[in-house]
């Protein structure tokens, strides 16, 4: 199984998961890989969204639900994203890890953990993401 192919299973069961859980921890999967996989050629407001995302749920407890509703308070208005720094090394986790844990609060944990992992790795990032959070 490829990483993407991982990502869209992972995905699936999230999503399936949201049916019982309102806390929506798809969003964290989501935000976890968008910011693995941001390239120099990534929207700036996709690899905002997803740091802003990583952090709110690493840093602050928010839960995906929660980092959905910033996200749209974000949105409006309109404005210029700024760029952030892409780390060579994105976090020693994948959702190739994630998948691997068995369903429920194994791998409920586990994409907390991956989540902490990729944050951890864009430590240069940090800063700038809570001074844009600050703004909110």
């Amino acid at each position: 199984m490829t990483e993407e192919e991982a990502y869209h299973a992972l995905c699936a069961y999230t999503l399936e998961h949201a049916r019982r859980d309102p806390s929506f921890i798809h969003q964290h999967v989501v935000d976890a890989y968008a910011a693995q996989h941001a390239a120099p050629d990534s929207k700036p407001i996709g690899v905002a969204f997803s740091l802003i995302g990583l952090c709110l749920h690493v840093e602050r407890g928010f839960t995906g639900k929660q980092v959905q509703q910033v996200h749209m308070r974000l949105a409006q208005p309109k404005r210029v994203w700024p760029s952030f720094p892409l780390p060579k090394d994105r976090g020693s986790m994948t959702c190739m890890d994630v998948l691997a844990r068995p369903e429920g609060p194994q791998r409920n944990e586990a994409i907390s953990a991956w989540c902490r992992s990729v944050w951890d790795a864009f430590e240069e990032a940090q800063p700038s993401v809570r001074a844009l959070l600050d703004q909110v």
